[in-house]
């Protein structure tokens, strides 16, 4: 087994005059703005793309800034933090902490398509994915309107023509694979988890191949597709007439995936999963799917009053059996 090196701060880049320049101050009102995100001090924030993202409108972008909100029902204790407005999308790498196992993982924070819920799906998740000897990287793509979101103007959903933040999605998963032996990691051993909209990048990045952009660079000529994928309490799959989002077509070649969901969930509907387990098991993918009666929606690694809080433990468990994680080492207290 690898350890961690060093050579991981050659590929940051300063971004900022201090190390907590940017972040939000916790002492601000629930609803009040701060500056542009940045992440835990001793990380930065890496521009996914050379130059300027591709299909940037000319229209003038709005300032990205961060604000606190207060948190979600099933996730009570403390606010969180959205990003809104990202215009230059960036991934931020979370080392491994003790014996680094090879693996990594792309998060894709939730939001509808609107704002980012970078901490209780981003930071938070990346803590507990890096305490697991996996390389976290944590991906702020471009919103609002990157993907197919709910329009309050015309009280429909659109999907653009362009998938902004799906071709930010693709361009991480080329650089981390690109960076592999940069980053300690085995380069068939990079997969993706995402939450509510991020669980959408997470099917359309594990079964649209084609690239979504002109490449722009070396790594653009390798495989966006992960080597396994989790999605949690997935959005935008279901659509109209609760039929199937005629965009994913589910092959043979998709990746290992591990679902979860709540019945209960007043966001996104269940149908979000069921359709896609549907899909999958047709095509013989292997997937491990788990429906909750409650848990509600976007409560994160924070706690929830239900058993759907257990899901860490059955997606470590789900990691052993598809071999990115090591076995647990036999208890042998048991066979005494």
């Amino acid at each position: 087994m690898k350890r961690y090196c060093p050579f991981l701060l050659m590929l940051f880049v300063v971004v900022a005059c201090g190390a907590n320049a940017g972040l939000p101050d916790p002492r601000q009102a629930p609803g009040s703005a701060a500056s542009v995100w940045e992440p835990p001090s001793g990380l930065q924030q890496i521009a996914i793309w050379p130059n300027a993202a591709p299909d940037r409108s000319k229209r003038p972008h709005m300032p990205e800034t961060v604000q606190i909100k207060q948190p979600p029902e099933v996730a009570p204790g403390r606010e969180y933090t959205q990003i809104l407005d990202v215009s230059t999308p960036t991934m931020t790498i979370f080392p491994p902490k003790g014996v680094n196992t090879g693996a990594a993982m792309v998060v894709f924070p939730g939001g509808g398509f609107r704002i980012l819920a970078i901490d209780l799906e981003g930071t938070e998740i990346c803590d507990w994915i890096t305490a697991k000897g996996v390389t976290c990287v944590l991906l702020k793509y471009r919103v609002p309107k990157g993907n197919h979101y709910w329009d309050k103007d015309c009280n429909c959903h659109i999907t653009p023509k362009v998938p902004l933040a799906l071709q930010d999605a693709q361009r991480t998963i080329r650089l981390v694979r690109a960076k592999a032996k940069e980053l300690e990691i085995e380069p068939h051993k990079i997969g993706v988890i995402g939450f509510s909209a991020g669980g959408y990048l997470v099917a359309q990045t594990s079964n649209i191949v084609k690239p979504s952009y002109t490449p722009v660079d070396a790594a653009d000529q390798l495989s966006s597709r992960p080597d396994y994928a989790i999605a949690l309490y997935p959005g935008h799959l279901c659509r109209a007439g609760a039929t199937f989002d005629p965009s994913i077509k589910v092959t043979a070649q998709t990746p290992t995936t591990f679902l979860l969901q709540a019945w209960d969930d007043p966001v996104d509907k269940i149908c979000n999963s069921t359709l896609y387990a549907k899909a999958l098991n047709e095509a013989g993918v292997p997937t491990e799917v788990h429906l909750f009666a409650k848990g509600g929606h976007a409560f994160g690694l924070r706690r929830n009053p239900h058993p759907i809080s257990s899901w860490p433990t059955l997606v470590e468990h789900w990691l052993r059996s598809i071999q990115i994680l090591p076995p647990l080492a036999p208890d042998l207290n048991s066979e005494q």
